[in-house]
């Protein structure tokens, strides 16, 4: 017995050893459990797609229009599609198989680009660049039914088009607050890139309000990694709720996809989409302030701020436009609109756009080192080439020593001048090289160094070309009290 049982007690395993192997069972036990569950998970955020893309597709629709542009058009479009530059649209202008036509010198240019439903009635939201200057725009929903789309109105400035087709009882999409976008949320991108009908990427966002790309007039744009490639012009970004946080509309690079996407805040579309079924157009409202920069730890304490305050300054700002009426100057810095907190330059621009002409605002300011309060009435956007247009040609008459304006059908009257065309004199400096070289009230001013001139536009470009182009004088040939004159004046430094 002895030697049998010694011989099983040299046979058995030691505790620790015993001990060793049960943790390494465990610890693969366990490292396959959690294995399982990260593929679990990660099973589940494919599903979590999935749902997202079938409920939101059918309101996806594919755009493909047409445009009639002469042959030396088409081949450039073709060669900026080819060699484009860093930033580009993601509707390139392909080009398509010759069509009949009427003349040798026009073509059919075909684009091909995505949108989607909005209402069960056919309103559809795409990007104006999309649509503008088109003969015609084809809609394919996903079912395979086919229609003709019309344009409803658009917004230039923030690229959004909304078009309608004649249908009803139409799949739509929801729309999400898109300021409560966060970097790092998965969206989904749905469209048509290069012609594959509904393609469905995912990504996340990669950060909000871009800027400075001068695609627009106003941009704000949201950056993603979904893949995104041309022909997703104008189809939606969503959130994982399957509602549009922004409209796709740009990327970077002129291969296609980089990684590095654009598209509108849906918020943004929102504001041009009920300004144009409201009335066909989008207005927008003006503060009249340029030059615009967001207050840093680094400038606060130029203006007398704390380190952590937050506002606005500016450079400044354009004569008789709504800031001018209330007074406010480049000294001054603009923390509030309406009791709410301006984050910074872009969030300034961004909150007036998006109220209309003549909506009352409260701002309140920095100024002598307080703060004030200060209702305004926002002016119009639409009128700012005029008043920057305006502001140049009280500069250029304080310059050449006159004042002009657009020729009317009273001045016309007036001083005789019909059927003929250019800007009248209605302000002459006494002792002036003006009023020295025989221009007088009532002159009208017909050319500008030999080219002609229609209004006080054409007039102030003619005076800028004579500036660039270093020619020391100028020779204004105009008519006054019915005989046409040559003014000889010297042009200002």
């Amino acid at each position: 017995m002895c030697p049998e049982s010694k011989c099983n007690s040299q046979n058995s395993l030691p505790p620790l050893v015993i001990l060793c192997i049960l943790t390494l069972l465990l610890f693969v036990s366990t490292s396959f459990s959690a294995n399982q569950e990260g593929i679990d998970s990660i099973r589940q955020m494919g599903k979590a797609f999935s749902s997202v893309a079938l409920k939101a597709s059918p309101a996806v629709v594919g755009l493909r229009t047409e445009r009639v542009v002469s042959r030396s058009t088409f081949s450039n479009e073709f060669q900026e599609y080819l060699f484009g530059g860093p930033m580009q649209r993601r509707s390139p202008r392909r080009p398509q198989p010759q069509q009949p036509q009427r003349e040798q010198d026009l073509s059919v240019s075909e684009t091909q680009g995505s949108g989607f439903i909005i209402s069960p009635d056919g309103y559809i939201l795409t990007n104006n660049h999309m649509v503008e200057n088109t003969s015609k725009i084809n809609i394919e929903l996903t079912n395979g039914q086919a229609f003709v789309a019309r344009v409803i109105g658009s917004d230039p400035d923030t690229d959004i088009a909304v078009i309608k087709i004649d249908a009803n009882d139409l799949p739509c999409l929801e729309f999400a607050d898109s300021d409560n976008l966060e970097v790092g949320e998965w969206v989904l991108a749905i469209g048509n890139p290069l012609g594959l009908a509904h393609t469905v990427t995912a990504g996340i966002v990669s950060a909000t309000g871009r800027t400075g790309f001068e695609l627009n007039t106003l941009e704000n744009y949201i950056q993603t990694d979904a893949a995104i490639n041309f022909g997703n012009s104008g189809g939606p970004l969503i959130n994982l709720d399957g509602k549009v946080v922004g409209i796709n509309t740009a990327i970077a690079g002129s291969s296609g996809n980089i990684g590095i996407g654009f598209a509108i805040p849906i918020n943004i579309a929102q504001y041009s989409y009920r300004e144009i079924l409201a009335s066909g157009t989008v207005e927008r409202g003006l503060l009249g302030i340029r030059g615009l920069d967001t207050i840093t730890p680094d400038n606060a304490q130029s203006y007398g701020l704390s380190k952590d305050a937050k506002g606005v300054f500016f450079s400044s700002v354009i004569k008789n436009s709504a800031a001018d009426k209330i007074g406010l100057t480049y000294k001054d810095v603009i923390l509030e609109i309406d009791g709410k907190p301006v984050e910074s330059a872009l969030d300034l621009q961004t909150r007036i756009s998006m109220l209309r002409p003549d909506t009352d605002v409260v701002l309140t300011i920095w100024r002598n080192e307080k703060q004030e309060k200060l209702n305004i009435k926002l002016g119009r956007r639409s009128s700012i080439d005029q008043l920057q247009a305006q502001e140049e040609i009280e500069s250029m008459s304080t310059e050449l020593g006159f004042s002009i304006k657009d020729l009317d059908e009273a001045a016309t009257q007036q001083y005789g001048f019909e059927d003929q065309e250019g800007v009248l004199v209605i302000e002459v400096e006494e002792d002036s090289q003006a009023q020295r070289s025989g221009i007088a009230v009532g002159t009208l001013i017909k050319e500008v160094n030999r080219q002609p001139i229609k209004n006080t536009q054409e007039f102030v470009q003619a005076i800028e070309k004579a500036r660039k182009n270093d020619m020391g004088n100028l020779l204004l040939w105009g008519n006054l009290n019915g005989t046409d004159y040559n003014f000889f004046m010297k042009l200002p430094e």
